[in-house]
């Protein structure tokens, strides 16, 4: 057997958002009081990981989440832009069913193709980013483990495109719940096996 190496893809805990709009890729939206205790459910768990590097997406509640896995091992936390949420036209609106945002005509036409999708980044460009994010971080921990800190769809759409499995796909069937971990586990530079624990609840 070649060399094993695991990477824990970790979605960020609950963001206090008391207006319940779609922040995107908006600063200021930091965790909950909930989502500050499951980052620590998180850490916990992955405490007796041999875990060499903890990187996280530049967004705050990433950055966040990421602050008590890499203190549990005694490492910064480093930062890459490849693991940051994806863009979406709604930023910044409420998306819940009867919202505004919905009623608006001018937003209908970025929903006209869900397959690419045309309100935001197209899944092949999350895809590309995201593997380019873990290939560096297999890269620093090869034979060891890293922790990187993402978002709910970057974190589904690679590991559909890491399993072969088409990258569009209904949001309310993503296997990536907050305080969740996907763990990729590779013998040398192939994926043998996909693992998901939630550390955090549900």
């Amino acid at each position: 057997m070649a060399e094993e190496t695991r990477i824990h893809l970790v979605r960020h805990g609950e963001v206090y958002n008391p207006d319940g709009v779609l922040y995107g890729r908006l600063p200021g939206f930091k965790l909950s009081d909930k989502g500050i205790r499951q980052a620590q459910a998180v850490a916990d768990a992955l405490a007796d990981r041999d875990v060499v590097a903890v990187i996280a997406s530049p967004l705050q509640r990433a950055q966040e989440t990421a602050a008590p896995i890499a203190a549990r091992h005694d490492l910064p936390v480093d930062t890459d832009p490849d693991l940051i949420e994806s863009t979406n036209i709604l930023q910044g609106r409420g998306v819940s069913p009867g919202d505004g945002a919905w009623r608006d005509p001018r937003v209908w036409w970025h929903l006209r193709n869900p397959f690419t999708p045309s309100w935001g980044e197209p899944y092949a460009q999350i895809a590309a980013r995201m593997s380019t994010a873990v290939d560096k971080a297999r890269a620093r921990a090869a034979g060891h483990e890293a922790v990187c800190v993402s978002h709910q769809l970057p974190i589904w759409t690679l590991r559909l495109h890491l399993t072969g499995r088409r990258l569009w796909h209904w949001p309310t069937r993503r296997q990536c719940a907050v305080g969740s971990v996907t763990s990729l586990v590779y013998d040398g530079d192939r994926l043998v096996d996909v693992q998901y624990s939630m550390p955090g609840g549900c």
